[in-house]
């Protein structure tokens, strides 16, 4: 087959390194791709939001099969502009994939099917005073998010009230995310254990992937704004067969049930963000797409032909399939550029990526570019560290022997990525 993978970043190169083990892989393509995918599959330098474009490209290449690793793309129609040219993909149409690029979408569509979430209010730009008076009346801790995509940033977990309200002016009024922060959530604050689940689906049939647990805020503790994410472990201790037949009972088969019923019928990737409360899991967030950095602890321990899973839900018939998994841990560690998520520098050399991966670790690369013969930074996470253990502790103590292998100006990551893990040992 000859696939094609939309994206930039460590999610898109880990889905390379996996695609390219695949059995019936012929040529891979990376549109556009970065400094580690350029090693394992051709860059293309196409503008992911140029769908006329990719429709030529596959039709050209005689692409069979187009992997979407970002939301972005998803978020505007690619998979409608593929599928009516006949090239098959896995993602969800437009009309789903609005259970992420519209957090209020996504609420209602939970309220609906009667899928337990946090309770929540909605406010647009003519309401910053309403909102203000909202949060005054119930208080903190509370979660103001805007309603589109803000690149994994749009969501203030306040501890105070005057943090909640700075947050409702920033979004609202001054509006740091642009369109995407015309209207916004206001929401409980929910306490637990994340957890991230992920599972491929025709709309019907559901495949669980591995359980993993993301690690949001840019420092140790917790602490910090939100990023796209700083580390994450596979598997979370947190998940066992009885919670997983609570998630797929009471969230995600009434959730596709609903889409279905509704008309907009999901098919691909569903990424459901949760708390594990007191009460239950509850629903913090669904994504439309791979977690990245999720999927690069999850994708090492899959042991079955990624290639042929991700065909057949593209094709929408998952009867039969299943997928089997390696017992081992895995660690992601992400190294960040000083000053992210806010801003940050580009241009600075990387150096001691082929010493950690003696140390026996996976480096998937995230914002990376080739300038000038050297490998250097090009966005705010640069690389994901990934190790491999017979249990979390082994697979942490590999993750960051690599780590200390490399160097950039600037790097910065968590100390502290799967303790949560090793608390529950």
């Amino acid at each position: 087959m000859n696939i094609l993978v939309i994206g930039s970043g460590g999610r898109e190169h880990a889905l390379c390194w996996k695609i390219k083990e695949g059995k019936k892989t012929k040529k891979l393509y990376c549109v556009p791709g970065n400094g580690g995918t350029a090693a394992i599959a051709e860059n293309v330098d196409i503008d992911i939001f140029d769908h006329d474009v990719i429709r030529n490209f596959c039709k050209e290449k005689k692409i069979d099969l187009v992997m979407v690793g970002p939301e972005a793309p998803l978020a505007r129609g690619i998979t409608d502009v593929l599928e009516k040219s006949g090239i098959k993909v896995c993602g969800p149409s437009y009309a789903a994939a609005r259970m992420e690029t519209s957090k209020i979408f996504a609420k209602e569509v939970m309220g609906r099917c009667n899928v337990p979430t946090a309770s929540f209010r909605i406010f647009d730009d003519t309401q910053v005073k309403k909102a203000e008076k909202y949060i005054q009346s119930v208080g903190a801790p509370i979660v103001v998010k805007a309603d589109g995509l803000a690149g994994g940033k749009g969501v203030v977990v306040a501890e105070d009230v005057a943090q909640a309200i700075k947050a409702v002016r920033a979004i609202l009024e001054e509006k740091v995310f642009g369109s995407a922060g015309n209207k916004i959530i206001v929401e409980e604050c929910l306490f637990g254990e994340e957890l991230s689940v992920l599972i491929l689906t025709d709309g019907t049939k559901i495949i669980p992937l591995a359980s993993s647990q993301d690690h949001k805020r840019i420092f140790d503790g917790d602490k910090g704004p939100n990023t796209g994410g700083m580390g994450a472990y596979s598997p979370a201790p947190v998940m066992d067969k009885h919670l997983y037949a609570e998630i797929e009972r009471t969230i995600l088969k009434p959730t596709l049930e609903g889409m279905k019923a509704e008309g907009m019928p999901y098919k691909g990737i569903l990424y459901a963000g949760l708390m594990i409360t007191k009460e239950g899991p509850k629903v913090m967030e669904y994504n439309v797409r791979f977690g990245d950095p999720e999927i690069q602890v999850i994708l090492p321990r899959m042991k079955s032909d990624f290639v042929d899973i991700i065909s057949a839900t593209a094709s929408m018939d998952l009867n039969g399939k299943t997928i089997e998994w390696d017992d081992r841990a895995c660690v992601c560690v992400v190294l960040s550029a000083a000053g992210y998520p806010g801003k940050y520098d580009k241009g600075k050399e990387i150096k001691g990526i082929d010493d950690a991966i003696k140390e026996g670790a996976m480096v998937f690369h995230a914002g990376t570019e080739i300038k000038g013969g050297k490998l250097v930074t090009s966005g705010g996470r640069v690389l994901n560290v990934v190790g491999m253990g017979g249990d979390i502790k082994e697979a942490i103590d590999k993750t960051y022997s690599a780590v200390r292998k490399i160097q950039f100006e600037g790097m910065h990551y968590r100390k502290d990525i799967g303790a949560r893990a090793l608390e529950r040992q």
